[in-house]
């Protein structure tokens, strides 16, 4: 399947992977596949965080300041375009900026209620105005905005509808604003429905990330194999169900995300 993937680490799993093999990794894996893949620093929290990255090659940085008062967020989020635009003019190259704003909690867990202060309520979510706002003040090239998703999956219900009305308002305030579309990203996207994930993308979507879907089936595919394999010590061989696993949902949701196109 043809189509762009981009791929995802967060602050942990760039302490744990290092941001320099991450790099090395998804360039030898285009070069092989002929494949589009780009590396996004994900949910990066602090301009050295974003420095790190940014030295290191990677192609997008999602600088996180949605918990953050808007003024604030705005703020730290302009110094950071002001760096990696620096950069990227420096090095005649494109390194892509995105802003979050609004709380939709954070990391990957099965959930049982909501985490404290994520927004849920119509009242909490981004407005098209403050997302106009934010994104003429910072020079963004993306904006993730609180729609109604959240971080994680909850264990024994779905997840809460998505606003879609309000996707749909949010890309045309900035394109009023702009001149010019700005990407919109939906986090937090595991545990939707495939019907909601259509409107949202069809409402002005452009990127969704699907982290505890995948992390869940990793899970899942260690489980069984633990289970059908109990004296297997080999790493590799404990992980192949693991890694089945992860490719069906993969595969599906690329499928699917690209169903309009």
């Amino acid at each position: 399947m043809k189509v762009p993937v981009i791929i995802g680490t967060s602050e942990g799993e760039r302490e744990f992977i290092d941001v320099h093999d991450a790099v090395a990794l998804v360039r030898d894996l285009r070069e092989k596949h002929g494949q589009e893949i780009f590396l996004n620093a994900d949910h990066t929290r602090s301009l050295e965080k974003v420095k790190e990255a940014v030295e290191a090659g990677y192609d997008a940085i999602l600088f996180d300041g949605g918990t953050l008062p808007i003024k604030e967020n705005i703020q730290k989020t302009k110094e950071v375009v002001a760096y990696v635009k620096s950069v990227s003019a420096s090095r005649r190259t494109d390194i892509l900026v995105e802003g979050e704003l609004g709380n939709i909690g954070s990391g990957s867990t099965i959930r049982k209620e909501l985490p404290k202060g994520v927004a849920i309520k119509p009242e909490d979510l981004t407005t098209s105005e403050d997302a106009a706002r934010f994104v003429k003040e910072t020079g963004v090239d993306l904006l993730a905005p609180a729609v109604g998703n959240i971080h994680g999956m909850f264990a024994n219900a779905p997840e809460p509808a998505l606003d879609i009305d309000r996707i749909a308002a949010i890309k045309k305030a900035l394109r009023q604003v702009q001149g010019k579309p700005i990407p919109l990203v939906l986090h937090g996207g595991s545990g939707n429905t495939d019907e909601d994930f259509l409107k949202a993308i069809n409402a002005g979507i452009s990127i969704i990330h699907i982290s505890t879907e995948l992390r869940a089936a990793w899970r899942k595919g260690m489980e069984e194999t633990l289970k059908e394999k109990p004296d297997e010590v080999a790493p590799y061989k404990l992980m192949a169900g693991s890694i089945d696993e992860m490719k069906k949902i993969v595969y599906n949701r690329l499928k699917l995300f690209n169903k309009l196109n």
